[in-house]
C-alpha cells in the first residue's frame, strides 16, 4: 500500500521551531525497514495514535506520533509532532534491531 502523508502547517512550523525537525524529515521514517511503532494509548481518547521510532533519511533517529487511516490502495498518516528520540528511547529502537 502506498503511504500518503499530511499534517497542519501551522503545526509544522511550531513542530520544527520547538523541535528542530521538520514534519518532512520527520515522514522518512516510514521509510525504516527496522521502524517500531506501537499505540499511544496515552493519548488515544479522541483517535487512534500511534507512536513510531525510526531512523530518518537524515540519519537521525527521530520519535513520531501520528494517526493511520487504512483506504482501499492507500494508507493515510497524519503527523501530530515529531523529535529527536531520548537517549532511551533510542536505546530502545537500538535494542530491538536485534
Amino acid at each position: 500500500m502506498e503511504l500518503v502523508f499530511e499534517w497542519d502547517k501551522r503545526k509544522a512550523q511550531s513542530n520544527l521551531a520547538k523541535h528542530y525537525v521538520s514534519f518532512e524529515e520527520a515522514k522518512t521514517v516510514f521509510n525504516d525497514p527496522l521502524l517500531l511503532t506501537y499505540p499511544d494509548e496515552l493519548h488515544s481518547e479522541t483517535e487512534e495514535r500511534y507512536i513510531s521510532i525510526g531512523c530518518s533519511g537524515q540519519s537521525r533517529t527521530l520519535l513520531v506520533v501520528h494517526t493511520e487511516h487504512e483506504a482501499r490502495t492507500e494508507v493515510l498518516i497524519r503527523i501530530i509532532s515529531s523529535r529527536k528520540a531520548t537517549s532511551m528511547e533510542r536505546e530502545f529502537y537500538e535494542n530491538a534491531e536485534g
